[in-house]
């Protein structure tokens, strides 16, 4: 399965909206910070993913950004972490 490692980063106003991304992403990936997940995720679930927060932000007063690290198997992130341990989403199963 051809999968990229994405980190998503987002800045809502209102607590409403923030919550309901925040939900939404839990979905996607693995929660790294407040606002801020790691995600694992083939062609499909990333348009999926985006169509989905599309919807959910207020693009006038809301920013997210989603990164693009690379193919998953190959990328090999370099993390300074202090404070707390990062580590890379592993390929595991899905269950639809």
């Amino acid at each position: 399965m051809d999968e990229h490692l994405y980190l998503v980063t987002y800045d809502i106003r209102d607590p409403k909206r923030w919550r309901q991304v925040f939900k939404l992403m839990k979905g996607f990936g693995e929660w790294l910070q407040l606002s801020v997940f790691q995600c694992r995720l083939s062609r499909r679930r990333h348009a999926e993913m985006l169509q989905l927060l599309d919807t959910a932000i207020a693009p006038a007063t809301d920013a997210l950004l989603v990164i693009d690290l690379g193919p998953a198997d190959r990328v090999k992130p370099r993390v300074v972490a202090l404070g707390g341990r990062f580590e890379p989403v592993q390929r595991s199963p899905v269950i639809v």
